[in-house]
C-alpha cells in the first residue's frame, strides 16, 4: 500500500516558520467575526477556529488533539484566547456537538461529504486515471485532485489507495482479457514457443542490443529483426493502451526472465509479451535507421578527410600547373609566326599535352570543394550493409512527393548490376524528379551533360550514393519516415487533431501569455522587433564595448569582476570546519532525509518484499552512480552479494523512478535559504559532456571534438547549482535538439523560463519553437560575425547598425503558419511529443517541410531580437557566461563522482547507460543538498562568531564542493548511526 508522503495528499508538517504561520493559519477578521457570532463561549470558539484553518489547509478535519501545538498557539494568540489544554481537546473530539460545528463549517466552505453518487463517481474517476497510469501514487494523485476541483472533503488515504488498487487491477485485468479475446491461436503459439525453456531462450533474445555495426553483427542483427517481423505479424497493435501504461509494462516485461513470465497468469503473459515485442520491433527499426545514417555520416566525413588531405598534399602540383600555365601564356603572347609559337608550345609542354590534361583534370575535379569523389573508396566495402538496411526499413513519404522513393525502389532492382553507366529512361527520369538533384551530384552521376534525351547515361555507384545521402537527409528531416518505427516514424501522427487544437488554443495563448491570432501575433512581432532595432541603433554611440569594423562586429571581452576579499577566509573557514566524511556517509544522511527507496518498489506496481530496502537501494545507488560496479560494490560494502546488488536495479530502477528521486532531491534543496543567493531558479543552463563507453555498443560513436569513444551526458543545470534534467544521448547528434526537452519535462518545484545553451543552440528553428513555448532561449554566442541579423523591414534603414543587417523577415510566411506552429507547441504541452522529437526534423533543411521553413523564419525574429540585446546589454553577456560557467563546472563535479571503473560506463545494454547517467546525476544532486546543509550550518556558526559572511560572499560559494568527502577505503553502511536532521529554517 502506498503512504502518504508518496502522495499529494495534505499533512501537517512537524515544524514551522513564522512565515507560515502568519501566511496560512492566521483567521482573517471575517473568519474571527463569524465564528465569534455563531458561539460565546471560548473553547467552542477555540475548536471552530482551528478545524477551520486546518479544513482550509488539509481538506479534511484532523482530530483536534493531533493538531501541532505551534499552530493552537499561533490562532489563539490572534483570536485572542487561551490556549485550551489537552485533555480539553480530547473531551471535544469525542463530544457530540462536533460533528455538527464540522458540517457548518463544510456549508461555510462550500464543502461536500461523499455521499454514495459521489463514491460512485470517484470509482469512476479512479477507473478513468487507472488508464493511463500504472503507479499507484499518480492514481491517488488524480483522485486528489478531481476531489478539491469538485469541492469534496477528501476521504481518509487508506481509502484512497485501496480505491486506486482495486482500479488498476480492475483496469489491468480487462486489458489482459481485451488482448486474450484478439489474439489468434497462430500468435499464441508463437509466443508460448518463445517461453520455451531450452539454452539460451528466445525470450532472451529478444532483448539482446546492437554492437557495433560491423559486417558479421549487422547481418545477425538484420536476422533477429526479421524474425522480430515474423513474430509480430498478426499481433494486436493495441492502441487502446496509454503510452504510459504501455511504457510501465514494457518495463516490466523487460526485467522478467523466463521462469517469472511462466509463473504468472497467462492473460497477463500474452500481454507483456506482445507489447514487449512490438517495442523490440520499433527499438530495432530505430536501430536500422541509425546504423544506416551512422554510416552514410561516416562515408561523408572520411571523404571530407581525404579531401582535406588531398589539398594539402597537392599544394606542389597545384604549384608546378599554374607555373606550367603562364610558361604557355608567356610563349603565346610572343611575336612569333603561328608555327614557331605552336612549336615553343608544345615543348613547353614536354611534347605530352594529354598528361597535363589528365593533371588539370583531377585537380578540377576537387578544385570545387566536392569531396563526393573520395567517397567511392570506402563506400565499396559499405554497399551491402546499406542495401541490407533498405531492405528492412519499411520506408513511408510523409507527403506527396514520392520521388525519393521510385529512385529506392530502382537502385533495389539494379543491385546485382556490374556495369560501372547504366540507362536510364525518360520516363525513369521524370519519375525520380532527378532535375532536383544537387550540382556537383549530377556532374559525377551524368556521363554526358544533356539529361533530357530519352535515354540517359549515369553512374551507378554515384548515383546509389547520391541517393542513399538524399535517404538520410529525409529521414534526419522527417520526409521519409519508417513503418513500425519510434524515432523514425511519422511525428505529424503524434501531433493534437485540428479539433483538439480549436479547443486549446486560446487556452494555450492565455498560459504562454501570447495573442495567438496569426495577423495579431505577426503584427506583434514586428512591431517588438522594429523598437528593439531602433533602440539599439540610437544607444549604439554610447555602447563601449561593442563597434562596428570593417571586418563585422567586434565585441571587447567584460572585465571579470574581482571577488570579496574575504571569500578566502570563508572558503577555507568552511573546508576546515566541515565534517571528513565517505561518499556512502553522505548518500545515506540525505537518503534518511528524503525516504528515496519507497520511490522504488516492484516494476509490477505490487508491494515490496524485500528485506532493509533501505539498505538495498543506498548500496545500489552507490554502486551504479559512482561505477563500483555490482562485484565491486559486494566485496566494499559488506552484506550483500553482487546479485543483489544487480537484481535491485533490475527489477526495481527505472529512468522514470530515478528523475521522481532527482526532483524529490531539488525540492528539498529549494527549501533551503542558501542557494536563493546563487540564483533565482528563474534561468538554467544546458550543456553536454562526454561520458566513455566500451566501442561494442550502437550508441558509441567516435566524438572529434572530445576525442575518443562514447555518448554525451546532457544536464540542465540551474542557476543555483543543482541539476534539473540528464539524459544520454550519441555523440553524432545535434545537442541543441534537446535544449527545450529539460525545461518541459522538469517536475520540480524550480522551473526556469530561460535556458542558456553552447553555441549549438544558435538553430533558427530552435529559437521559434523555444518562443512558442514561452521559453527564453540565450546561448552562448561565438563568431557572432557569421550571424545574420534580420531587419524587420526591406526598406528599414538604421544610422549606426544598418551594415550588420544583411536580409529581411518574410512576415507572410510566419503569419500563413502560425496555427501550424502553434499545433507543435500544444501537442508538446499536451505530452503528444516531445521538444527534442520535433527539433530533430526542423533541425535538417528540407526543401518539402513547409514547417521547417515558417520555424526557421520565426527564429530568425527571436534571434534577431536576441543578439540585439546581446550586444546592447553587457549584464546579459556576463549572466549568459556566468550560466554555461555553472554548467560546466556540474558537469566535472559529476565526474569526480563517477571514480569507480576508470571512468568508463561498463554497461552494453542502451537503457541501462541512460540509468547510470540517472544514478550519478542523483548522487550529484544528493552531494549538492548535503553540501547545502552543511555549508548553512558552518555559515549560520561563522555569522555567529562575527566572521564577515555577507551577501557577496554568499554569492561567490557553490555547493560543488569535494574536499570534506572521501570516495576511497573501507565502506560501512550503518543506518543506526545517528545522524543531524535537515533543517531548512538556516536564515542570513
Amino acid at each position: 500500500m502506498s503512504r502518504p508522503e508518496e502522495t499529494a495528499y495534505p499533512r501537517l508538517k512537524t515544524e514551522f516558520s513564522p512565515q507560515e504561520l502568519g501566511a496560512i493559519y492566521t483567521p482573517g477578521p471575517q473568519e474571527k467575526v463569524l465564528i465569534f457570532g455563531w458561539y460565546r463561549q471560548a473553547p467552542t470558539r477555540v475548536c471552530l477556529l482551528i478545524q477551520l484553518k486546518l479544513l482550509q489547509r488539509l481538506g479534511y478535519f484532523l482530530p483536534l488533539a493531533a493538531t501541532p501545538p505551534a499552530i493552537l498557539e499561533h490562532i489563539c494568540r490572534l483570536a485572542g484566547l487561551r490556549v485550551p489544554a489537552k485533555v480539553a481537546l480530547q473531551r471535544y473530539d469525542q463530544s457530540g456537538s462536533k460533528p455538527r460545528h464540522q458540517q457548518r463549517l463544510r456549508v461555510h466552505l462550500g464543502i461536500q461529504v461523499l455521499d454514495a453518487e459521489g463514491d460512485q463517481w470517484l470509482d469512476e474517476v479512479a477507473h478513468q486515471a487507472a488508464t493511463s497510469k500504472q503507479e499507484l501514487p499518480d492514481i491517488i494523485n488524480i483522485l486528489i485532485e478531481e476531489l478539491v476541483r469538485r469541492r469534496y472533503e477528501l476521504p481518509g488515504f487508506t481509502r484512497l489507495s485501496r480505491l486506486a488498487q482495486q482500479a488498476r487491477a480492475s483496469v489491468n485485468e480487462s486489458i489482459y482479457q481485451s488482448v486474450a479475446n484478439v489474439l489468434p491461436a497462430s500468435a499464441t503459439a508463437r509466443l508460448d514457443q518463445l517461453l520455451e525453456p531450452q539454452g539460451r531462450s528466445a525470450w532472451d533474445g529478444l532483448k539482446r542490443e546492437p554492437k557495433r555495426p560491423g559486417a558479421r553483427e549487422v547481418a545477425s542483427f538484420l536476422k533477429h529483426i526479421n524474425g522480430l517481423i515474423e513474430l509480430a505479424d498478426g499481433l494486436p497493435l493495441l492502441t487502446n493502451i496509454a503510452i504510459s501504461k504501455r511504457t510501465q509494462m514494457v518495463l516490466e516485461a523487460r526485467a522478467l526472465d523466463i521462469a517469472e513470465m511462466r509463473a504468472m497468469k497467462a492473460n497477463k503473459r500474452y500481454t507483456l509479451a506482445v507489447l514487449m515485442v512490438q517495442s523490440q520491433l520499433q527499438k530495432a527499426m530505430d536501430d536500422v535507421a541509425e546504423i544506416f545514417i551512422k554510416t552514410l555520416r561516416s562515408l561523408h566525413r572520411i571523404a571530407e578527410e581525404r579531401l582535406q588531405q588531398y589539398h594539402l598534399t597537392h599544394v606542389q602540383q597545384v604549384d608546378r600547373l599554374i607555373g606550367q600555365f603562364r610558361e604557355v601564356l608567356t610563349v603565346l603572347q610572343a611575336p612569333l609566326p603561328s608555327d614557331e609559337r605552336l612549336a615553343q608550345v608544345d615543348e613547353t609542354l614536354e611534347g605530352d599535352p594529354a598528361s597535363w590534361i589528365v593533371q588539370c583534370d583531377e585537380h578540377m575535379a576537387f578544385a570545387g570543394n566536392n569531396y563526393y569523389p573520395f567517397m567511392l573508396q570506402p563506400y565499396r566495402s559499405k554497399r551491402s550493409l546499406l542495401f541490407q538496411c533498405l531492405d528492412v526499413l519499411a520506408l513511408k513519404s510523409s507527403s506527396q512527393d514520392d520521388a525519393l522513393l521510385q529512385a529506392v525502389d530502382w537502385l533495389q532492382r539494379h543491385r546485382n548490376s556490374h556495369r560501372e553507366y547504366l540507362t536510364l529512361g525518360a520516363d525513369e527520369f521524370a519519375e525520380m524528379a532527378l532535375e532536383g538533384l544537387p550540382e556537383k551530384w549530377r556532374k559525377l552521376i551524368f556521363a554526358k551533360g544533356d539529361t533530357a534525351s530519352s535515354e540517359t547515361l549515369i553512374h551507378r555507384k554515384y548515383f546509389e550514393l547520391c541517393i542513399f545521402s538524399q535517404v538520410m537527409q529525409e529521414l534526419k528531416s522527417g520526409d521519409l519516415y519508417v513503418e513500425h518505427s519510434d524515432q523514425y516514424d511519422d511525428y505529424r501522427e503524434h501531433l493534437v487533431s485540428w479539433d483538439e487544437y480549436q479547443e486549446e488554443v486560446l487556452r494555450y495563448g492565455e498560459l504562454v501569455g501570447m495573442d495567438v491570432n496569426p495577423a495579431a501575433f505577426t503584427q506583434g512581432l514586428r512591431n517588438q522587433l522594429s523598437a528593439l532595432a531602433q533602440t539599439v541603433d540610437d544607444h549604439f554611440p554610447d555602447n563601449e564595448h561593442v563597434d562596428l569594423t570593417e571586418s563585422g562586429l567586434l565585441i571587447r571581452r567584460t572585465e571579470r569582476r574581482e571577488p570579496p576579499p574575504q571569500l578566502p577566509i570563508i572558503d577555507q573557514a568552511i573546508t576546515a570546519t566541515a565534517e571528513p566524511k565517505s561518499i556512502l556517509d553522505v548518500l545515506t544522511e540525505t537518503e534518511r532525509w528524503l525516504d528515496l527507496h519507497r520511490l522504488f518498489g516492484p516494476l509490477s506496481g505490487f508491494e515490496a518484499k524485500l528485506d532493509e530496502p533501505r539498505k538495498r537501494f543506498i548500496t545500489t545507488l552507490f554502486c551504479y552512480g559512482c561505477n563500483l560496479g555490482a562485484s565491486q560494490t559486494a566485496r566494499s560494502v559488506k552484506g550483500f552479494s553482487r546479485k543483489q546488488v544487480a537484481w535491485l536495479n533490475l527489477k526495481h530502477v527505472t529512468e522514470e523512478r530515478l528523475d521522481k528521486a532527482i526532483v524529490a532531491a531539488i525540492n528539498a534543496y529549494n527549501r533551503f535559504a542558501l542557494p536563493r543567493y546563487w540564483g533565482s531558479g528563474k534561468a538554467a543552463s544546458a550543456d553536454g559532456t562526454k561520458w566513455n563507453v566500451y566501442e561494442q555498443n550502437l550508441l558509441s560513436e567516435y566524438h572529434i571534438r572530445y576525442g575518443g569513444y562514447g555518448g554525451i551526458g546532457y544536464y540542465h543545470v540551474s542557476d543555483m547549482y543543482i541539476a534539473l534534467f540528464s539524459r544520454f544521448i550519441p555523440c553524432g547528434v545535434y545537442e541543441a535538439v534537446y535544449i527545450l526537452d529539460g525545461l518541459v519535462k522538469n517536475d520540480s518545484d524550480i522551473q526556469p523560463d530561460t535556458v542558456h545553451g553552447d553555441t549549438q543552440a544558435q538553430n533558427a528553428p530552435v529559437f521559434g519553437l523555444a518562443h512558442l513555448l514561452g521559453i527564453q532561449l540565450m546561448p552562448r554566442i561565438r563568431n557572432i560575425k557569421e550571424l545574420v541579423f534580420f531587419k524587420p523591414e526591406k526598406g528599414s534603414h538604421y544610422r549606426h547598425i544598418n551594415s550588420l543587417f544583411r536580409a529581411s523577415i518574410d512576415w507572410a510566411l510566419i503569419e500563413r503558419h502560425v496555427p501550424d506552429m502553434l499545433r507543435v507547441a500544444i501537442s508538446i504541452k499536451a505530452g503528444k511529443i516531445t521538444p527534442s522529437m520535433i527539433l530533430r526534423r526542423l533541425g535538417t533543411y528540407s526543401r518539402k517541410n513547409k514547417l521547417y521553413f515558417a520555424f526557421r523564419e520565426l527564429g530568425r525574429v527571436v534571434r534577431t531580437m536576441f543578439l540585439l540585446n546581446y550586444i546592447n546589454d553587457i549584464e546579459l553577456r556576463r549572466n549568459i557566461h556566468a550560466a554555461t560557467n555553472k554548467s560546466e563546472e556540474f558537469n566535472n563535479f559529476t565526474k569526480w563522482l563517477f571514480f569507480g571503473g576508470e571512468g568508463i560506463i561498463a554497461e552494453n545494454v542502451r537503457h541501462e547507460q541512460r540509468k547510470v547517467i540517472k544514478y550519478n546525476h542523483l548522487v550529484a544532486n544528493l552531494v549538492i543538498l548535503h553540501n547545502a546543509q552543511e555549508m548553512s550550518r558552518v555559515l549560520k556558526d561563522l555569522q555567529r562568531q562575527g566572521h564577515p559572511v555577507d551577501e557577496a560572499v554568499l554569492k561567490a560559494l557553490s555547493p560543488h564542493r569535494t574536499s570534506h568527502i572521501n570516495r576511497f577505503g573501507d565502506y560501512t553502511l550503518d543506518l543506526d548511526r545517528k545522524i543531524k536532521p535537515i533543517d531548512y529554517k538556516i536564515q542570513f
